[in-house]
């Protein structure tokens, strides 16, 4: 490469003659940053969607910010908010929600994403800044070696012969919320909505099983590497990881059923390239996009023309089986008292532990 000076390269602009290693494209790429989670569906979206996408339009370069949680997602976009630094979240719908109240994510409608017009209904949320891009559900995660058999209930986390080898992710985590809901169930307490006082009194009954209420680096690593033999977790990344360690670690929807857990994906107001965020999203919602990704990764694709094999469909949550089991909630009315929710854990669920 020649020893080019500043102002060489400037006289060169001048004239018109583009430097010889600077193509038109790279002069005009726009660069947009997608902020989703980390681990491992960080290395499998990058793989299936992100790098499919940059190969299909290389005129946009797509950077990746791996959050744990939707939580802390959320937390870096308040702190962000007179000038983000990203353009796309995916993150869940109760999150989601929150940041759509504080105007942080910008509404998309089906005029600026036709691509909707190919989701199934559940995957528009009224009230949600943007369209759901997988399903998923909760499962218990167990490690064989320690079970004769399979477990077959949620009950089994109240086992005191489990004392100290559970891992749970405590609210404002989306899988403690969720475990709530289901131990309200378990404990008789009727509509969530009303009152979760069962589901917490039932929950402080386990506390002292508990080892960990914030699983480092997350619950699916503490049962895989024997740090526990219990855990609750999301059915596709349980799912990825057991067949990953079939020796170390497998997963279940208990008989007393499971509840349905929404990834949003969303447009950040203020994003600077707001056209090609736009266009990430919309490959990013695409059936073909959406079959990629279910296959390696056992979310429930949102697209009505995602397909995938029988094989992929077996390890999700969309089973006749499963699906008869799911209890109904509605993540939207969560929203609304997910903070008391919290609380509630703080002062009588963690402080029994």
């Amino acid at each position: 490469m020649p020893n080019l000076t500043r102002r060489k390269v400037l006289a060169l602009g001048a004239l018109g003659v583009a430097a010889p290693w600077l193509s038109k494209a790279s002069a005009q790429e726009r660069k947009i940053t997608v902020a989703a989670y980390s681990d491992i569906f960080e290395d499998i979206y990058k793989r299936t969607v992100i790098e499919p996408f940059m190969k299909a339009n290389p005129g946009i370069r797509v950077d990746y910010m791996g959050m744990p949680t939707s939580a802390q997602n959320l937390g870096m976009l308040r702190a962000q908010k007179a000038a983000p630094q990203i353009d796309v979240c995916i993150m869940d719908v109760v999150v989601a929600k929150a940041g759509g109240d504080e105007n942080i994510y910008k509404p998309v409608t089906a005029e600026q994403l036709p691509v909707m017009k190919e989701l199934v209904p559940a995957a528009l949320i009224q009230g949600v800044p943007g369209p759901a891009v997988t399903f998923d559900a909760l499962v218990l995660m167990y490690a064989p070696g320690k079970f004769p058999s399979p477990p077959t209930s949620w009950k089994e986390l109240w086992d005191k012969k489990h004392a100290g080898r559970i891992a749970i992710d405590a609210p404002p985590n989306l899988v403690g919320v969720g475990l709530t809901l289901i131990a309200n169930k378990l404990a008789g307490g009727g509509d969530y909505r009303q009152s979760i006082d069962k589901g917490i009194q039932l929950l402080a009954e386990m506390a002292p099983l508990v080892q960990t209420w914030d699983p480092k680096p997350n619950p699916y690593a503490a049962v895989a590497n024997g740090v526990v033999d219990l855990g609750v977790g999301y059915n596709a990344r349980a799912q990825t990881i057991s067949k990953q360690n079939p020796d170390r670690m497998a997963a279940v929807m208990p008989e007393e059923g499971s509840i349905s857990q929404i990834n949003t994906i969303n447009l950040v107001n203020g994003s600077k390239q707001p056209e090609a965020a736009l266009q990430f999203m919309s490959y990013a919602l695409s059936g073909e996009a959406q079959s990629r990704f279910t296959e390696e990764l056992s979310y429930v694709p949102t697209n009505k023309n995602a397909s995938i094999s029988e094989d992929a469909r077996k390890r999700t949550a969309t089973t006749p089986e499963r699906m008869a089991r799911m209890i109904d909630v509605d993540w939207i009315e969560v929203a609304k008292f997910r903070d008391k929710i919290t609380e509630q854990w703080r002062r009588n669920v963690i402080s029994r532990s």
